[in-house]
């Protein structure tokens, strides 16, 4: 079956870099499929999968190879595999954390150099109250609560989206409990169990995007480590 040959003057940006080495990037999965080479693993490891699932493995993972390529961290054809939990990683490349997001239409990417990383996009949608108050502080639940109906979705996707990127990040999904991630409303940054994100705001991206990554723990000074011996 032939296929239409990618348009690579519509590529998808921009990347986005939140912090030294963590740089993250979203888009629609037409706009990535139709820009973009599909890799022959991944084209492979999507055979058999039902039609939107495939096309979400497809666009996610060809995303990210572009974002590799754009950072300088080329994975080539190789393998973009999972752990039994479903969190992604690159065989053979232990110090890049990478991470994948899809929703309704969209996927996103993030990779960490000598971190772990989580990435989240999320297409608003509606929300009920019981879920507004599970995953908001009382006093945002409220403000989301009365605020109108295009709003309410965003302002929640924008937390929700928070919270999954910093379970991620952490290695976990649902089991992570990400509703207990604090996130202010109308935050751009912050800060939990080690975890730093950032949810951009300027117009940049068309659907609510966040990014976590882990910080790396400072090096003993080498004075330190001749003291504490062997």
């Amino acid at each position: 079956m032939s296929r239409t040959a990618p348009d690579r003057s519509r590529a998808p940006g921009p990347v986005r870099t939140p912090a030294d080495g963590v740089h993250h990037l979203a888009a629609r999965n037409a706009e990535v499929l139709g820009a973009l080479p599909v890799a022959a693993a991944d084209r492979a490891a999507a055979a058999g999968l039902p039609p939107w699932r495939a096309a979400e493995h497809l666009a996610s993972r060809t995303l990210l190879r572009f974002l590799l390529r754009e950072v300088g961290e080329d994975a080539g054809d190789g393998p973009v595999a999972a752990l039994p939990g479903g969190r992604p990683y690159l065989p053979g490349r232990p110090g890049l954390g990478v991470s994948l997001s899809h929703s309704s239409g969209w996927v996103a990417a993030a990779v960490g150099r000598g971190r772990d990383v989580g990435v989240d996009v999320q297409v608003p949608a509606a929300v009920g109250d019981r879920l507004l108050r599970l995953c908001c502080a009382p006093g945002d639940a409220d403000v989301l609560a009365a605020l109108p109906e295009e709003a309410r979705r965003s302002g929640f996707a924008r937390v929700f989206a928070v919270q999954e990127a910093c379970v991620k990040a952490v290695g976990k999904g649902f089991s992570g409990r990400p509703w207990t991630v604090p996130v202010p409303l109308g935050a751009r940054t912050g800060t939990w169990n080690g975890v730093r994100w950032s949810a951009p705001r300027d117009g940049g991206d068309a659907v609510p995007v966040a990014c976590a990554w882990t910080v790396p723990a400072a090096p003993v000074p080498e004075r330190v480590r001749r003291r504490a011996g062997p």
